[in-house]
């Protein structure tokens, strides 16, 4: 049985929202990102305190997990909870630990 077969879909799912919680700093976005519709990176870089390349590595994780999206409004990156994600991921952690 191959890698690629063996574990299920939600079981892969589950791993890359884990991966992308894993971090404070991308804790604190989502839960920032959670308390209001969207907000600029900008805003973001005032808050936190790190780099703003250090920060867009966050982002770069959160995106890739799917939590979040990113639209560009020149000269600015408005970020948003992927809504559909959220509730996905909350979902797979709730089942996961109440099992």
């Amino acid at each position: 049985m191959s890698k690629d077969s063996f574990f299920s879909k939600d079981q892969e799912q589950m791993a890359r929202y884990a991966k992308a919680l894993s971090h404070p700093v991308r804790v604190y976005i989502l839960e920032y990102l959670s308390r209001q519709s969207c907000c600029f990176s900008g805003d973001l870089a005032e808050e936190l305190p790190i780099a703003r390349s250090t920060l867009s590595q966050h982002l770069k994780e959160l995106k890739e997990a799917g939590l979040i999206h990113g639209n560009i409004e020149y000269p600015k990156i408005r970020y948003c909870i992927q809504q559909e994600r959220w509730k996905e991921a909350g979902e797979l952690l709730k089942s996961f630990f109440c099992c």
